[in-house]
């Protein structure tokens, strides 16, 4: 019997549908040429696997396979057995390095397992990983393609910090959901009592001060005569007695005072919770704090007031145990603001290669984006961390220092607006941080009046530099003599 000859479709009819088909040809090569370059470069971790992340189960790549059933390639449930048989399945094919994709939060169990069975684990960026683009997408493909990518080298590893640091960081992350919880019960108890027309938040900056306490505790005991509600104001306070009796004076609904109440009593929780997260980093701190004798910590030269989400320790004594000098001596770092970095970043920064390394990973420096010669993009990388985050607003509260950072922010808003400006200050800061860090000493203060006299001598020397080009000469006024109209040209 003679087999049947398969013909091949007939070629597209309209112009239309022979271009789009070529088109398709066309990306289709591109994509199977890029594949082969892939496939073709040297193996430089030959002991590597790659893992893709879920939720319910994780998919684990040992090996090269085309495709099809194959034991490289195996499924594991999510559990913590599970995560034990993905460690001793690596431990059975020889492996040595992982990749792991970072997917929500679902990596951390397995990469802190790994980690204590002495693998070397590397977190990468979901960004690092995606498929080729028209490239079948599955759970299996996607770890047989983290593997590819980590045997040959191409997949950076995501900062993380060491252990204890960790540690610290998950607890001072915890406080700022904390804080941002408590908001939220102090934007709900203004609501009531703004739906009830008592106006306390027209007399008072915050409500949740002394007399702010002790009023809403009265309105809550039964009290609603507005001057007896009155008389719990605090000596201190900017309003008197009669001003805010005025403001007490609104419609005592029920169901207003039931929501008033809630929200107090979550805020007084939240308020415990900061209490016991205040004492947990304090004691992290305590554990990271080497056993070294230190020169008393000098007196804070602007020692400003505390506010009321400010941690309920010594900050700043507990960062220079650890640090060993001051960190909070740079214009602009606050104690949180340093626990934060601190907290982000760690005591080393070693793992950066260099400053440049360091503040590209805070994304404060240009993203440029250049083809064909011309710079399509400058613009720093979006979605900064919570270390960029506090930078920034360090630098911002610097614009009415009379420092060189100040200045320098000054300049830099007046030259590049006001956001981008911020941006250029905070990365100074990050700069600075970075340099003390890695040198273990504090910042050395530099006045304004010097910042703003170095700038004039590179001003001068720029201009200098171009007036040589044009073959003029600068003269300074007042140097006696009358100055030509163009000097140096004959």
């Amino acid at each position: 019997m003679t087999p049947r000859l398969e013909t091949p479709p007939p070629p597209p009819k309209t112009r239309h549908a022979r271009a789009k088909a070529r088109a398709h040809a066309k990306a289709q090569q591109r994509r199977d040429d890029e594949q082969r370059r892939l496939e073709a470069l040297p193996v430089t971790r030959p002991h590597a696997a790659g893992i893709d992340i879920g939720g319910r189960s994780h998919w684990v790549c040992v090996g090269f396979t085309d495709g099809g059933p194959s034991d490289l390639v195996r499924e594991f449930p999510a559990h913590t057995q599970g995560l034990h048989e993905i460690a001793a399945y690596l431990r059975e094919h020889g492996v040595t390095s992982v990749a792991l994709e970072a997917t929500g939060i679902y990596w951390v169990a397995l990469f802190e397992l790994l980690e204590q069975q002495q693998f070397e684990v590397i977190l990468v960026d979901p960004s690092y990983t995606r498929q080729l683009r028209g490239r079948p997408k599955t759970d299996r493909r996607d770890a047989q393609w983290i593997y590819r990518l980590h045997s040959v080298g191409l997949l950076p590893a995501a900062f993380r910090p060491a252990g204890a640091i960790a540690t610290l960081r998950s607890y001072v992350r915890h406080r700022s959901l904390v804080v941002h919880q408590a908001g939220e019960c102090i934007q709900r108890m203004q609501k009531s009592l703004e739906q009830m027309n008592l106006k306390l938040t027209t007399v008072l900056d915050d409500i949740t001060g002394e007399t702010g306490r002790r009023i809403i505790r009265a309105i809550l005991c039964g009290t609603r005569d507005p001057a007896k509600l009155a008389k719990h104001r605090h000596p201190q306070c900017h309003h008197s007695e009669e001003e805010i009796a005025r403001a007490l004076e609104g419609t005592w609904r029920e169901e207003h005072l039931f929501t008033l109440r809630a929200a107090y009593e979550a805020w007084q929780f939240h308020q415990g919770q900061l209490s016991k997260v205040d004492a947990q980093i304090a004691a992290q701190l305590r554990l990271l704090a080497p056993a070294r004798e230190l020169p008393p910590l000098p007196a804070k030269r602007c020692a400003s007031g505390r506010r009321a989400n400010d941690p309920r320790f010594d900050v700043r004594g507990a960062l220079y145990a650890v640090l060993g000098f001051d960190l909070t001596e740079l214009e602009g770092i606050s104690e949180s603001t340093a626990l934060t970095l601190i907290s982000e970043v760690g005591t080393d920064v070693g793992r950066f290669p260099s400053v440049k390394h360091f503040c590209s990973w805070l994304g404060l420096c240009p993203q440029v984006r250049k083809t064909g010669g011309r710079v399509k993009s400058s613009r720093t990388r979006t979605g900064a961390g919570r270390a960029a985050t506090a930078l920034r607003l360090a630098a911002g509260s610097l614009h009415r220092s009379r420092s060189a950072l100040g200045a320098y922010l000054r300049r830099m808003k007046s030259r590049l607006g006001k956001a981008a400006g911020i941006t250029a200050a905070a990365h100074k800061l990050a700069r600075l941080v970075y340099w003390s860090l890695s040198q273990g000493v504090a910042y050395a203060r530099q006045a304004q009046e010097s910042y703003e006299e170095a700038q004039r001598q590179r001003e001068r020397q720029s201009l200098e530099k171009r007036a040589r080009r044009l073959g003029l000469d600068l003269v300074p006024r007042g140097s006696g003599g009358a100055v030509p109209a163009v000097a140096g040209v004959s």
